[in-house]
């Protein structure tokens, strides 16, 4: 079995805690060629790690690219180097893995979602949450109508952003604290959300959000919450709050309420997708948190080795981040958001006939 000899652009904690152990889970797949990132203390730590010798070390990305003995890169960088470096490489005609969101601008959004056709290279989105086994049962209930025909949802999401950037956490990056993006923490977390319920419920016809503006640089409103109206016929409320606790237990989380039950997940990280009948019935449907990582990269290498197509591409995510945009917007202005001009079509592959093809979500 052949292994993706891969090139690795960030060095940072995305890459530590995320990507690094999922590629050695599928070490049998992968082999980390080279590294590169602008804070030679953070190459020379991981030179070690994987052992590498010097001239498989950078500190300029561009350096990378023409070595033919790689054969895709991961971008693990700050929000707004996401559309420039990705660019980049796609220019070198290399496939590609790029962190979420696609682009920190709705303009580089658009010009992203054109790069594979542009340059002709597949090119992956690592949005974690639409290979997250819980968003892909809860889907699934959804999609055969286990509850019965959906009327309504309610996530209720709460991070302690300002405590979080006092830890070792993902907050604590200056970057994340002073950020050159649009909408700051609301588009860098709230980006996932915005993808599972996209993966769930399909296309987004219009919405209409409020916003608690605050002063804090991270991001400009403490608190938002957005109506949403899928074309599905399914509406429901998104909340996000950035900047306190949810104290009680069990958590409001995501709740999906319909004609036959409802479906209700605390967390991320609970491991239980719960589905309460209207008769009284309930079943527990149990999963391994965060298994996103690991099955984004298995997915790569099966699109690679010709399996099956990606899951997630840049036409997929500038949905998630048009809507994402769109939320912000709607809740700077005051006013009622269209969304999706056309149904969501998300690839899928027949294993007997051996061919991609694709349904209408």
């Amino acid at each position: 079995m052949k292994k993706l000899r891969m090139g690795i652009i960030g060095t940072g904690m995305a890459f530590e805690k995320l990507h690094y152990p999922a590629f050695q889970e599928l070490k049998d797949k992968y082999e980390i060629a080279a590294i590169c990132d602008i804070d030679s203390k953070k190459t020379e730590k991981w030179a070690g790690i994987l052992q590498l010798s010097g001239n498989d070390v950078y500190t300029d990305y561009r350096a990378m690219l023409g070595r033919p003995d790689i054969d895709a890169f991961d971008i693990l960088v700050p929000i707004e180097l996401n559309f420039e470096i990705t660019e980049d490489v796609a220019r070198a005609g290399k496939p590609i893995i790029c962190e979420k969101p696609l682009a920190p601008t709705m303009e580089q959004a658009e010009a992203a979602r054109e790069m594979p056709r542009k340059y002709n290279v597949p090119i992956m989105i690592a949005e974690n949450y639409r290979y997250n086994d819980e968003v892909n049962i809860i889907r699934d209930l959804v999609r055969t109508k286990k509850i019965g025909e959906v009327i309504y949802f309610m996530w209720n999401r709460v991070v302690d952003f300002p405590a979080d950037m006092l830890g070792n956490k993902f907050p604590a990056k200056e970057w994340r604290q002073y950020p050159e993006f649009p909408g700051g923490a609301i588009l860098d977390t709230g980006i996932h959300d915005i993808a599972a319920l996209r993966h769930i419920f399909g296309a987004v016809d219009n919405l209409n959000s409020m916003g608690r503006k605050q002063e804090e640089s991270f991001a400009p409103f403490s608190a938002v919450i957005a109506t949403i109206a899928f074309k599905s016929g399914v509406i429901g409320s998104y909340t996000f709050y950035g900047s306190g606790k949810e104290m009680q237990r069990p958590l409001i989380g995501l709740r999906i309420f319909g004609t036959d039950g409802m479906v209700y997940l605390e967390e991320r990280d609970c491991g239980t997708v719960n589905i309460a009948y209207n008769g009284g019935r309930s079943e527990q449907i149990p999963y391994q948190p965060q298994r996103g990582f690991y099955n984004e990269l298995l997915n790569f290498y099966r699109a690679a080795t010709g399996e099956e197509p990606l899951s997630v591409t840049p036409e997929l995510e500038f949905g998630d981040a048009k809507m994402l945009f769109a939320i912000l917007e709607s809740a700077n202005e005051h006013r009622t958001m269209q969304v999706d001009a056309r149904d969501i079509y998300i690839p899928a592959y027949d294993k007997a006939r051996q061919q991609p093809f694709y349904y209408r979500q």
